[in-house]
């Protein structure tokens, strides 16, 4: 009777690693204490230690503090004071071996973070208040050890929810199915339309509404463009070309130069699109571009299609009767023989110069010409938000290269846990965004998706904006032949074809 009321008073209260001013880090009570009565009791601890001596437990008239340094921190046991100062000390060894096991440096930054698995050794260590007869080795494979149930129970779990996000994706197809069946029911076809044009009502006919262009007048593309009065504009586009010539210097040297945003898309389209290798005396450049604005919830709020067929003659023989031909052409010739001439044939194209010859637009709302589509469901989680992102090819026939789709990011949250992936990633931290990127979307590669989970509300990832580049325009208008005007030989040509992005996004 004696041996186990003495038992009972010898108790372990609870167990605790704190700062050396007696702030809990963690702390495990293993009889009834409420959180304030431990907090008094470790903030009382370093006061009770006499500086300069060297001891293992103080004492009040209540409890017994029986303590460790750990570099920092201290392990404290807190205990009664009939308890076996020899098994408390012991004990104490075997508490302070647990934590190295699961944190690699001893502070406060890494015992917080490994809280949990320090609580269940503990617990592995003490039942209500007496020490379990256990080793270290032994402690180990408890706390490691698997369970049938739990693996199961994960399992089932995981299953769940991969079916709820299937039904989800089903659902928001069908959901967008409906949307554009209903809008193609209720509008017209959009067509082509030139500059200035009101379009027309077939999609599969183009009209080209613009003149011929004499020598004499601008230059159309924007490169060549250049101010003929002495103003400051005249300046500023000679400053600009000296920095360019500049900068294409410092490359040639080795230096690597960051180009800023504003340029990032048309030095892409050159990094991938390169002009032929053999560029011929009569050189033509076919090229496009897309602005485009989709809703997150399905629907296409705008789409046009800027294209222009630009023409370079470096041989003088080709300056005066030089005659490309093509599918659409101009005013009388291009309703009869579908050609491309000057007006006045009595004089040469100029020599060494950009000079446009075919514009065309195509605007359009009707959602089944969307060359990319984007879908994306954030859907909101106990743990934040997960979103998946799907992309799908709609046109077959194209080949796009080099697509970065960018995600916005909430700030302050972290990296994005990157589940499912077609293609790579990449998450700049300062920018807060999230890049995906394809090398190329085909028709043997049109579908893909992307899932990541981080914190965040569903507006969080929008807008989205997608760029890429391709050697096919999207209106397939391609330079059919070139020939001389008398005699109507044929004419040794060059031509290349762009096709790029100036605005993709879905807000």
């Amino acid at each position: 009777m004696f041996l186990t009321s003495l038992k009972s008073l010898q108790v372990l209260l609870a167990a605790a690693v704190c700062t050396k001013a007696g702030k809990a880090i963690v702390s495990r009570q293993f009889v009834e204490m409420t959180r304030t009565r431990v907090e008094g009791l470790l903030a009382a601890f370093p006061k009770l230690m006499n500086t300069g001596k060297q001891h293992t437990f103080v004492e009040t008239e209540s409890v017994r503090y029986v303590y460790q340094p750990l570099e920092k921190l201290y392990m404290v046991l807190i205990t009664t004071k009939n308890s076996n100062i020899l098994e408390d000390l012991e004990t104490l060894r075997l508490f302070s071996r647990v934590i190295p096991e699961y944190c690699r440096v001893l502070e406060e930054s890494e015992i917080s973070e490994h809280c949990f698995d320090i609580i269940f050794a503990f617990d592995e260590i003490v039942a209500l208040g007496y020490r379990e007869n256990v080793n270290l080795a032994q402690i180990r494979t408890f706390t490691e050890m698997d369970s049938h149930e739990e693996k199961v129970f994960r399992a089932v779990r995981e299953t769940q929810e991969r079916e709820a996000k299937a039904e989800m994706k089903r659902k928001a197809k069908e959901l967008q199915r409906a949307r554009q069946d209903a809008e193609r029911a209720g509008k017209k076809s959009p067509g082509f339309g030139g500059f200035g044009s009101s379009g027309m009502s077939s999609v599969t006919s183009a009209t080209i509404i613009t003149d011929t262009i004499e020598p004499e007048k601008p230059k159309v593309t924007p490169a060549s463009v250049r101010p003929s009065g002495s103003s400051k504009a005249l300046k500023l586009g000679v400053k600009g070309k000296e920095v360019d010539n500049f900068v294409d210097k410092l490359k040639s040297e080795g230096e690597n130069i960051i180009i800023s945003s504003a340029g990032r898309k048309a030095s892409e389209a050159s990094k991938v699109l390169q002009p032929p290798v053999n560029i011929e005396s009569v050189h033509l450049r076919v090229e496009e571009k897309i602005s485009l604005t989709c809703g997150r919830d399905g629907g296409l709020q705008n789409m046009e299609v800027l294209g222009m067929i630009t023409l370079k003659v470096t041989d003088e023989k080709n300056g005066l009767t030089f005659r490309p031909s093509k599918i659409f052409c101009l005013g009388h010739l291009f309703t009869n023989e579908s050609l491309i001439v000057l007006k006045n044939q009595d004089k040469a194209f100029p020599l060494n110069s950009d000079l446009g010859v075919l514009k065309w637009r195509l605007q359009s709302t009707d959602e089944s010409l969307i060359p990319l589509t984007i879908n994306c469901w954030p859907s909101e989680s106990g743990s934040g938000c997960d979103v998946n992102i799907e992309y799908e090819l709609q046109d077959e026939g194209l080949e796009l290269n080099d697509v970065v789709i960018t995600i916005p990011l909430p700030s302050g949250v972290g990296a994005p846990v990157v589940g499912d992936l077609d293609g790579q990633y990449n998450h700049d931290s300062r920018k807060n965004i999230l890049e995906w990127s394809l090398p190329v979307i085909d028709e043997k590669n049109k579908s893909g998706s992307l899932e990541f989970s981080i914190d965040g509300k569903p507006n969080d990832f929008f807008p989205i904006h997608v760029s890429f580049v391709s050697k096919r325009n999207f209106c397939d208008i391609q330079v059919a032949k070139v020939t001389y005007i008398e005699g109507g030989s044929p004419v040794k040509f060059s031509s290349e074809t762009s096709f790029v992005v100036d605005k993709y996004e879905i807000l």
